[in-house]
Formats: structure tokens, C-alpha cells, sequence
């Protein structure tokens, strides 16, 4: 039924699989435009940040508390005639479960939709056992007479036609089925699964929270099968983890706040149910029910204690990091994962089910953290992939091009002596452009979706002792960060931004020991070097007394700001990492935020001009409002459909998965040609090379720039 990926030839061709399927294409991108307006409308009656922030410290506060709560939680069920059980290993908690239908005389069991249950692959050790098996929830029906996983948390049949679901009916009840009446199918459905009710011995659900001060067990669906599954058979057993435990019905309840706002965009589901304690039941021996609660650890209690990785208990399971997940909309949750799927699967695949099923996985992730931005939990789930990457790395080693490109990254002045070469080395491929136009076919194979910048002739900070303004009387002195796009590859843009901050008052000066920011070591998994090339940079803006450390690259930004102090926080320099990330600013942030930039001080000429957020201004450093503002001083401004969405560049992702960055550039490139904008503008120049380099490809019209340049060239003498 799951299976993982054992090479990245056989992962690249299943994503191609899923590329060219279609129908998923169309209901997942459908889905991910609906889900993201309707989610926002639903939360606007809230306070969604405040409501995150109490399910994260409550869920974590019963981490650490798991054991006292487990311990009470056993007490007052039993005391209400339910039986507890725990299970240490999956195997164990299938054996339980087993046994308890054994003592029971059970043969045929119906189960509710559990993850859980999912998790330790309870289904095919049931019918070994003998057992007759039916799901209940409709779409888990489906994907059951599939043999298929869910390929998502909440909706495990989205990936699904309604003419192949007809197509199963018709199998499973011997009679035509017809795929455009879809009241029939449901009724179809309906009838098929009421006889399987009748006829059960034993119902099987999940839990969504597990409430110690009171033994009571929750569902939350919409559908109401889950109760069918839970009054009707006389043996009722809830399969539940260890990480379900809340110490309140008010911390239920809390959660019940987000979890359906960030699933299904719904203020509250259908059915939710609280059971406590055995009820009655007829077709019991003693007109009670026989229930039981079987806990799985699994690994749980070792991961409660880690410090990082307990955080992956707040997750409330809601299917949001999916549902915002660029990559999941292109390929759904069969390669977005294995049994967990989304941001929060690649990391519960590495604990749950096997490094080895999580290798390649955890690849797949293009580091945009709109998983974290929506996240009900408030998980940081983009560095804890990252980390995952670092762990693997360090347990297997990296591939011996990664490893030589960390050691030559580590050498400063090697690396950027090697990125010199590289201008003259182009220059057979270039002849004079700014993209690489003769490279022989060979060398692009699938990134032949667009064109390869040429590195400039000479790098910024080559050019720094001759360009570098004086400014009489300035109100601030700043440290640029180049980073590495913009010094080998775009120094006009910081050049851009040179001119506009000297014009308005402000010392600019460009420490020449500055490196990589790490973020490309970081994702690649190569963490010791991340944490040299940190310290070579903390040190490097140390000597300087500067009012902030301005950087156009928003990755740079988002890693020197959030990134340094994690990494750094057991170093030696870790006080000078907090104090140097306190002070990186991004551009336009430091334009608009402390020049106060207005329209006065603009030519605007009213050239239409669109924009595109890059991924880790408007998430990793959450800002907005700056960037549209200054577009609109100097120029005039035409929003974008979906400007916050990824465009697939991603770092060292666009070439481990060109094939998944290809589509997300052409989703960016159609959104912008519509809006009839003569320039896009962004503040991150790994997105500039991706749309420029596609915009070449296809000799589009319009012009790709960062916005520095937009201002810079507009700004009043």
C-alpha cells in the first residue's frame, strides 16, 4: 500500500508521474486558490497569531507533562469502565488491538479515518489476523478499495475523479455506476457502508484530543460515520498517541478554535464528540459498552525529550501545511510524503517509519515556509526539515560534489577566487550577454526551462573602492551585506541601493570579509559549515558600529536574522550573533520604514509595474506592506494574482527538482503577463534570476528588476 522512493531516479520519475496527471493538477491547484481566500475569511473574526501562540504553549506544556498525564488520563477512564492500554511499538499496539478482538470473538471490524492507525499500518495486520476490515469515512472507503494511502490528512481522496470512484462502485457492487450522478454515488456509498455497521462486532476510531482530567476521548469530522463506528458495534477500542494528551477540556477547546478554521476554512465541523467513559450499549453482554483506549508511543516519549523536535507535538493535524504547500499542489500527497504527508510528513516519515523513507523526502521542500506561516501549531517546520537534512547528512555523508562545493564555501577568499575564474571561464558561453546563450545542450538537460545568468564582470565588492560615496552630515551609518548573487552576479542592484541610501543621508560602508550567508550549506544539509561561514560574518560586521546591516536579499535577511542566533546559540560568539541579527534590515523595510521615503521623492513616471514577494520577505521576515508602498511611489503599481506564491527557485532546490521548479515558474510568469505590467519587481535576487532567466527563455516583454533598481532609477535628483 506505501511505498518510498529508493533513488532520485525513481523519485524524478514518479514526480513526473504526477506532473503529468491531469486531473490532480487541476483539482489541487483549484484547491489551493480557494482554500488560501477562504482560510483568511474565516480567520478574520479571530485572533489567529494569539489563539496559535496558547495551542503551542499548551501542547508543549503537555509535552514536558506527557507521563503525569498519561497517568491521570488512565485513572479517570478506568474509573469510568474504560479500559487503557500502551503500546511501545507499533507492533505492539496492532497486537493489542488484535488481542482485544480475539477476546472479544470479533470478526468483523469498521474503523473511522485515524492517522494513527495509518501510522502503524493497523488495516493489513487486522486481515492477517483474519479479520474483515472496512474503512467508513467515504473518501477512506474509496482509497481502501484503491489499496491506496490517504494523500492527504483531512481529504485522503482529493487526488481522486469521480469517474474513478464510479469506476470502484461499480466493481464493488457489481452494478454500473454512473459518474455524473454524483447524489447517486453518495447514496451508493451510503447504502454499502450502513450494512457494514450493522453487521460489526468491533469499531476502531482515532482521537483528536485525549483529555486526562476527565478520561474522555474526542473526534472531529464531517461526517457523522465516526459516530456510527463509535455507538454502534458493542466493542468500541480508540487507537490514540501519546502526543493527543491535553490536560482540559478548555485546551481541547482552544484548539477546536483553529483546527477546522485551518483544514477545511470552517469555524467548527459537523460532529464533534466527546466520549467519556463506557455507555450504554444493548448488543453488550451487560448492556455496557466494551471500550478500550490503546495508546502509541513509537517514539514519542524519546522525541519529547528533544529539544528542538518536541515542538512537533503542537501539530493539531489539519492538513494546512499541505494545503499551502507549492510542491503538494503540483504532486499531491503521495510524493509529498509517506504515510504523514505535507511539511509535517517529511519529518514524522524520518522518526515514525525510517531514515531511509525520509532521505529523499525531506529533499523535496523548497524552503518558501508558508507551512510555518499558516501552521495551527506554530511549528517552525522549515528548519526542522532542515535539520532533518543536517542529521542525514551527518549519519550518511553527502554526495562528493556537495561535500567539495562546502569545502571550497568554507575558504572565503578560495571561493570567491573561483567565482573571478568563473567570469573569465563564461565567456565562450556568454560572448559579451548577460545570460550563458552558447552552453551545448548537454550541460541543461532538464533545466533548459530557462536561461543561466552570466557572473559579472567584476564584482561588487571590486568595485566598492572606486564607487564608494562620502556623505556630508549623515543621520546613519549601515554595513551593506552583499551576499553572494549580488556581489558576483547583480552588483548593479546594490549599486542601486548605494545611490538611494547616500541620497538620502545615510553612510554606506561594505565589510570585504563578509562570505555566504550558509543558507545554501544549510539546506544541502552541510551544518558545520553553515556555522563557519556565521561566525566568518558576525566577525567580519563585528568591527563596525553600524545602525543596521542592510542586505536586498531577503534569503540572506531572513537566515542572518533568524538563522545566526539557532545556529550560534551554543558558540562562543553567540552574543554577537543576537547583537548582529538585531540589526539586519532589509532594504525597502530601511527605505520605507526609517528614511520614510515618500512620493515626493520620486519621478514617477506611472510605468506599470507588478510584484512578486519573495518567499522570505513576506513569511520569513513578514513584511508587506514596504515593498507595495515604494512600488507605488515611483511607479505605478498593479497587484498580482498570487504574488506571494512561490516562483520555484529555491536555492539549490531549482536543480535537484527542475521539473517541479519549471512548473512553479510558469504559474509566476502567467500571473505576471496578465496583469499587462511592463516590470516586475522583488527584493531577492536567487527570484530575479528564476523569472528573469524564464522571461529570457520565452522573450517575454517585460522587465525583471530588484527593486532597488526601480527606485534608484526614479529617485529625484
Amino acid at each position: 500500500m506505501h511505498s518510498a522512493p529508493q533513488n532520485y531516479r525513481e523519485y524524478h520519475k514518479q514526480l513526473g508521474e504526477a506532473l503529468e496527471d491531469t486531473f490532480l493538477r487541476n483539482t489541487l491547484d483549484a484547491f489551493a486558490v480557494s482554500y488560501r481566500a477562504n482560510r483568511e475569511m474565516i480567520f478574520k473574526d479571530v485572533d489567529e497569531r494569539g489563539l496559535i501562540a496558547q495551542i503551542a504553549a499548551a501542547k508543549d506544556d503537555a509535552c514536558r507533562h506527557m507521563e503525569e498525564l498519561y497517568a491521570q488520563f488512565k485513572e479517570q477512564a478506568e474509573k469510568r469502565g474504560t479500559h487503557v492500554h500502551r503500546a511501545a511499538t507499533a507492533e505492539e499496539a496492532n497486537a493489542i488491538i488484535a488481542r482485544i478482538a480475539k477476546e472479544n470473538n470479533v470478526r468483523r471490524v469498521v474503523k473511522s479515518k485515524s492517522m494513527t492507525a495509518e501510522e502503524i499500518q493497523l488495516n493489513p495486520y487486522l486481515e492477517k489476523e483474519g479479520l474483515i476490515v472496512d474503512e467508513t469515512d467515504l473518501a477512506e472507503w474509496i482509497i481502501q478499495l484503491r489499496h491506496e494511502g490517504p494523500s492527504h490528512m483531512v481529504l485522503p481522496a482529493i487526488h481522486l475523479s469521480r469517474y474513478q470512484v464510479a469506476e470502484e462502485f461499480t466493481r464493488e457492487t457489481g452494478v454500473k455506476q454512473d459518474a455524473e450522478d454524483i447524489q447517486r454515488l453518495v447514496k451508493v456509498a451510503r447504502v454499502q457502508l450502513r450494512r457494514k455497521f450493522i453487521a460489526a462486532d468491533m469499531g476502531i476510531s482515532g482521537c483528536n484530543f485525549a483529555i486526562a482530567e476527565n478520561g474522555a476521548v474526542s473526534t472531529v469530522t464531517n461526517e457523522g460515520n465516526a459516530r456510527m463506528v463509535t455507538t454502534l458495534p458493542r466493542v468500541h477500542v480508540v487507537i490514540v498517541g501519546l502526543d493527543k494528551l491535553v490536560p482540559t477540556l478548555d485546551a481541547a477547546l482552544t484548539a477546536l478554535q483553529v483546527l477546522p478554521r485551518n483544514a477545511t476554512a470552517q469555524r467548527l465541523t459537523s460532529y464533534v464528540t466527546f466520549m467519556d467513559g463506557a455507555g450504554e450499549c444493548k448488543a453488550a453482554p451487560d448492556n455496557r459498552k466494551i471500550m478500550h483506549v490503546v495508546f502509541v508511543d513509537n517514539g514519542r516519549s524519546t522525541i519529547a525529550r528533544d529539544p528542538l523536535f518536541s515542538q512537533i507535538f503542537r501539530c493539531v493535524r489539519c492538513g494546512a501545511c499541505a494545503n499551502v504547500c507549492p510542491v503538494f499542489r503540483l504532486v499531491g500527497g503521495h510524493k509529498m510524503g509517506y504515510i504523514y504527508i505535507g511539511a509535517i510528513g517529511l519529518i514524522l516519515t524520518y522518526f515514525f517509519h525510517g531514515h531511509d523513507k525520509a532521505r529523499l523526502l525531506c529533499q523535496n521542500c523548497v524552503g518558501c515556509e508558508s507551512c510555518k506561516n499558516v501552521c495551527g501549531g506554530g511549528i517552525d517546520l522549515p528548519r526542522l526539515i532542515r535539520e532533518i537534512r543536517s542529521r542525514l547528512t551527518s549519519e550518511e555523508g553527502a554526495p562528493l560534489p556537495i561535500s567539495l562545493l562546502s569545502s571550497i564555501m568554507k575558504n572565503r577568499k578560495l571561493f570567491h577566487r573561483l567565482l573571478k575564474y568563473a567570469s573569465f571561464a563564461q565567456k565562450p558561453f556568454t560572448r559579451g550577454a548577460r545570460f550563458q546563450r552558447h552552453l551545448p545542450a548537454m550541460f541543461l538537460g532538464k533545466h533548459d526551462f530557462k536561461a543561466l545568468p552570466a557572473i559579472a564582470d567584476a564584482s561588487f565588492r571590486d568595485r566598492w573602492p572606486s564607487l564608494s560615496p562620502v556623505v556630508k552630515n549623515p543621520q546613519y551609518r549601515v554595513a551593506l551585506f552583499g551576499g553572494c548573487a549580488q556581489d558576483f552576479v547583480y552588483p548593479e542592484q546594490l549599486e542601486a541601493a548605494v545611490k538611494v541610501l547616500a541620497a538620502h543621508g545615510v553612510t554606506v560602508e561594505y565589510p570585504e570579509a563578509q562570505t555566504c550567508c550558509g543558507l545554501p550549506l544549510e539546506t544541502m544539509g552541510q551544518r558545520p559549515t553553515s556555522r563557519d561561514v556565521a561566525r566568518q560574518n558576525v566577525e567580519a560586521f563585528s568591527a563596525g558600529s553600524y545602525d543596521a546591516v542592510i542586505t536586498l536579499c531577503a534569503s540572506c535577511a531572513s537566515h542572518l536574522k533568524h538563522g545566526y542566533p539557532s545556529l550560534l546559540q551554543d558558540d562562543p560568539l553567540a552574543s554577537r550573533a543576537r547583537a548582529f541579527a538585531e540589526k539586519v534590515t532589509d532594504f525597502s523595510s530601511f527605505v520605507h520604514d526609517v528614511l520614510d521615503l515618500q512620493p515626493e521623492h520620486f519621478n514617477n513616471a506611472g510605468e506599470k509595474t507588478t510584484y512578486h514577494a519573495a518567499c522570505h520577505i513576506c513569511r520569513g521576515l513578514g513584511v508587506k506592506e514596504a515593498p507595495r508602498a515604494l512600488i507605488a511611489d515611483a511607479a505605478s503599481y498593479v497587484p498580482c494574482a498570487e504574488e506571494e506564491v512561490c516562483c520555484g527557485f529555491g536555492g539549490s532546490y531549482s536543480m535537484k527538482f527542475p521539473e517541479i521548479s519549471a512548473q512553479l515558474l510558469e504559474k509566476k510568469l502567467d500571473n505576471i503577463r496578465r496583469t499587462g505590467a511592463s516590470r516586475v519587481v522583488m527584493d531577492c535576487p536567487g527570484c530575479i534570476m528564476q523569472i528573469r532567466g524564464g522571461t529570457e527563455k520565452r522573450k517575454y516583454d517585460f522587465k525583471v528588476s530588484h527593486i532597488a533598481e526601480l527606485l534608484a532609477e526614479n529617485m529625484k535628483k
